[in-house]
């Protein structure tokens, strides 16, 4: 049996299970991030991320010795390359725990890349997100999507934010609940790494204190999670997707509502930013097989 010292959070009830692990002494198996994620015999969450130096973690090789590292976890045990919502919330958890100073912004490592958090105040943080890709697709489509409760099967658009999404535009809010997520949908052609699938239904552009933003509802199916409450690698792609199939003259802030809650993405350039609220839920010790 171990003991160990954690920390429950989400980000717009994206949640997880927090492990400050600076030096890497806890050994974090695939068997013990799924007892952790249970939602009857452990824990519960949607992923476990241990916050970690990086030169005591192999992903962490190429970022300089004391760079804090989101060593991320999905609740079925694989790891993953970037989580938007956990970044905010291993920010939160950085900032409280190691008294890590973000309002003037930190680079931190991950699998997909280096990113940046920033505290912007009142519990809310802002993810720069890196670089992402879409794919050049004629039609603005390079896959299709098949999914319980959506008849027939739907167009995706391909965008990689350092982890990969498939990106689905429905035509109603009737379709969107309809969606039966319990199983995940099935992309052709087979994605070779597997991919996080989002359904979205765009709103009315709306100008706030002079600035144009659109807005969008999602539900996502995340891969080696399920649904989840949210993703902010999800509501990046979904925001890139939209203003794609937008055209010219869309806008670059998009308020995308997600069942727990709501983030802005504001896309400059071939970057994004995404920002929303992080809460820590509570502290405890729990004891592992």
């Amino acid at each position: 049996m171990t003991t160990l010292r954690f920390t429950k959070g989400h980000g717009t009830q994206n949640d997880f299970v927090l492990l400050m692990d600076p030096t890497g002494e806890i050994d974090l198996t695939p068997d013990l991030v799924r007892f952790l994620c249970d939602r009857r015999a452990g824990i519960g969450a949607d992923g476990v991320i241990r916050a970690i130096t990086a030169e005591h973690l192999a992903a962490g090789a190429a970022f300089a010795p004391g760079t804090w590292f989101m060593d991320y976890w999905n609740a079925d045990g694989s790891t993953s390359e970037m989580c938007g919502n956990g970044a905010r919330v291993f920010a939160a958890f950085i900032e409280r725990d190691a008294r890590v100073d973000l309002s003037q912004g930190l680079g931190i490592g991950t699998r997909g890349g280096p990113r940046t958090v920033t505290a912007v105040g009142d519990g809310r943080y802002a993810v720069g997100m890196g670089k992402f890709r879409m794919a050049d697709a004629s039609g603005a489509f390079d896959a299709q999507v098949a999914a319980r409760g959506l008849v027939p099967e739907r167009p995706a658009l391909f965008v990689d934010m350092g982890n990969p999404h498939h990106v689905v535009a429905l035509g109603s809010d009737d379709e969107l609940d309809g969606l039966d997520l319990s199983a995940a949908p099935v992309v052709t052609p087979p994605p070779p790494a597997g991919t996080n699938v989002e359904f979205a239904v765009a709103r009315a552009a709306q100008v706030r204190d002079g600035v144009a933003r659109g807005s969008v509802r999602m539900r996502v199916h995340e891969r080696g999670s399920g649904e989840t409450r949210s993703c902010g690698t999800g509501a990046c792609a979904v925001a890139l997707a939209v203003r794609s199939w937008a055209g010219a003259g869309a806008p670059d802030v998009w308020d995308v509502e997600v069942p727990g809650g709501l983030v802005t993405v504001t896309i400059d350039g071939d970057t994004t930013v995404l920002e929303g609220p992080a809460v820590l839920v509570a502290d405890g010790e729990v004891t592992a097989p």
